[in-house]
C-alpha cells in the first residue's frame, strides 16, 4: 500500500512542478497598453524569443498577428545566442513575413554572443525584418528610433536620434530598458524587453541577480512613466538560463498610441 502512496505523492509533485514552472512558459498572455499620444498607431511587440528556450508555437504568433492586425511589429531583441539555432527561428520569421505587416527589430545582448552575427542579420533581412542599429526610420505620423543593445555596450544615442525631428512624435525601441535613464531627448513611448519580468517572481531577485538601475528601483515589467516619457518592458516569450518561469507568464504586448 505504501508504494502507491509514494507514487501518488511523486506524481503530485510532478504535476505541481509543471503547473508552477513549465505552464507559465506556455500560457501566453496578451498585455495591452492604451496611451493617448494622438499618434494613431498600433504596435505589436514580441520580445526575447530565446529560441533555444521557447515553448510558444509559431502558429500562436501567426494567430495573434492575424487577429490584432497591428500597423507595425516591433521585435525587441534576444533571438538566439547559438549559430546552430538559427533554423529554429524560421517558423517565427515566416509568421511575421506572411502577415504583410512592416516589421522592425533591435538586437539584444544574447544576439551579440553569436560567433557569426551576420548570419542572424541575413536571416532577419531575408524575411523582411528591418534591423535598426542606432538609427531611425521616419513614418508620416512618427519617427521610430532603434537603439542598439545597452547591456553589451553597442548603443549610440547620438546616432540613434540623429534622424528624429522635433516636430514628429518619437517612438523608441531597444532591448535593455536601462538605456532610458541615459536618454536626454523626450520620447512619446519606449519599448524594451531583457528583464523577463523577473522570470522567477521571488523577493529580492534583482539583489541576487543585479540587472541595472531600473530593476533596482522596482521597474522591470509593464508600463512606467519616466522623466522623458513612458516606457514599456515586455516579459518576453522565451526564457534565459532555465527554460522555466515562476508566477510570471510569457507575453505578447499590443500598444495603441
Amino acid at each position: 500500500m505504501s508504494i502507491f502512496i509514494y507514487l501518488a505523492a511523486f506524481s503530485a509533485l510532478i504535476i505541481l512542478f509543471y503547473l508552477l514552472f513549465v505552464f507559465p512558459t506556455i500560457w501566453l498572455k496578451i498585455e495591452r497598453t492604451h496611451i493617448g499620444t494622438g499618434i494613431g498607431v498600433k504596435i505589436l511587440q514580441i520580445s526575447d524569443i530565446h529560441i533555444e528556450r521557447n515553448r510558444i508555437k509559431s502558429r500562436v504568433i501567426r494567430h495573434y498577428l492575424q487577429q490584432e492586425k497591428p500597423d507595425i511589429i516591433c521585435l525587441t531583441g534576444d533571438f538566439t545566442r547559438r549559430d546552430g539555432s538559427l533554423l529554429r527561428l524560421i517558423p517565427f520569421l515566416e509568421a511575421v513575413r506572411d502577415s504583410g505587416i512592416p516589421a522592425y527589430a533591435v538586437l539584444g545582448n544574447h544576439d551579440y554572443r553569436l560567433r557569426r552575427l551576420q548570419s542572424l542579420l541575413t536571416v532577419l533581412e531575408k524575411y523582411g525584418i528591418v534591423v535598426l542599429r542606432n538609427e531611425s526610420v521616419s513614418f508620416d505620423a512618427f519617427t521610430l528610433v532603434g537603439i542598439d543593445d545597452y547591456c553589451s555596450k553597442h548603443h549610440d544615442l547620438a546616432a540613434s536620434f540623429r534622424g528624429a525631428r522635433g516636430d514628429k512624435p518619437v517612438i523608441v525601441m531597444t532591448h535593455d530598458p536601462n538605456v532610458a535613464l541615459e536618454i536626454k531627448q523626450r520620447f512619446h513611448f519606449l519599448l524594451a524587453g531583457h528583464l523577463h519580468g523577473k522570470q522567477f517572481n521571488i523577493p529580492y531577485y534583482f539583489r541576487l541577480f543585479p540587472k541595472g538601475a531600473l530593476p533596482s528601483r522596482g521597474i522591470y515589467k509593464g508600463l512606467h512613466q519616466l522623466e522623458n516619457g513612458p516606457i514599456y518592458i515586455s516579459k518576453g516569450i522565451g526564457q534565459t538560463s532555465l527554460n522555466l518561469r515562476f508566477l510570471v507568464r510569457s507575453e505578447i504586448a499590443v500598444h495603441e498610441l
